[in-house]
């Protein structure tokens, strides 16, 4: 697994952290002026602030080096997930659409969050282990993350059925005062329509172990593992090499 690291992220030693001490996986961190990524299989662009949110959230990160490798393992089918500030980054190199703005009440949200999971085939190597109206819990942590998109992106990303995270109430209803930012259609989380690029605001590399309060992001890493196992182009390669 290749780990981004831009100036001001953080996020990238909790995902290896994650990788190698939790599943026994290999993960590298690879600088934002880096060119290649080597050959991973599967790339994170983390949470954090990269180049500090100047201008806006990601506007910076997009313009990196390394982002036309990421842009080019993508391209080919490559899982991709961002978090947080990897969706906003992913949004602004047109990987996903639409943008993340400002919280609706301007207040910076650091707390655990429902989602409601959506069309868990549409995001198959990330959510192959989770159900179609389930509820997952996970954390967030941030003050721009209203998703946000024209008309008729949401309507095209609502019948595509790349809308894959909602934010939700603990019975999975989606409803206002269980949005926490103000996100149109309470959108947590989407896929491309490749479905191998994955932007959702939540933290699930904070919620891989019981003793930080929930396990359900791990199953976003297992789905992954799953997914690479079942791929014949890799059915000679060990998972452990990720």
């Amino acid at each position: 697994m290749a780990v981004a690291v831009f100036p001001g992220t953080w996020s990238e030693r909790d995902f290896a952290h994650v990788a190698e001490s939790v599943l026994g996986w290999r993960a590298r961190l690879v600088w934002h002026a880096e060119r290649d990524l080597g050959t991973p299989d599967a790339v994170v662009l983390p949470g954090g602030f990269a180049h500090g949110d100047h201008l806006r959230t990601g506007a910076i990160a997009r313009f990196s080096p390394l982002m036309s490798a990421v842009e080019a393992f993508a391209a080919a089918g490559g899982p991709v997930i961002g978090s947080c500030n990897g969706f906003q980054v992913l949004t602004e190199a047109g990987l996903l659409p639409g943008a993340l703005l400002r919280n609706d009440h301007l207040e910076f949200r650091c707390d655990w969050q429902h989602l409601r999971v959506e069309h868990p085939d549409a995001a198959q190597p990330w959510l192959t282990d989770l159900a179609d109206g389930e509820v997952i819990r996970l954390p967030i942590s941030h003050g721009e993350g209203r998703y946000v998109a024209d008309p008729g992106t949401l309507d095209e990303l609502e019948r595509e059925g790349r809308v894959v995270l909602r934010y939700a109430g603990p019975d999975g209803e989606v409803r206002p005062e269980a949005n926490p930012n103000g996100s149109e259609r309470g959108i947590a989380g989407i896929v491309n329509a490749g479905g191998n690029v994955l932007g959702l605001m939540p933290h699930p590399e904070r919620a891989a172990e019981s003793e930080v309060g929930g396990t359900d992001g791990l199953r976003l890493f297992r789905s992954l593992e799953r997914w690479l196992q079942e791929q014949p182009a890799r059915a000679e390669r060990r998972v452990s090499s990720l």
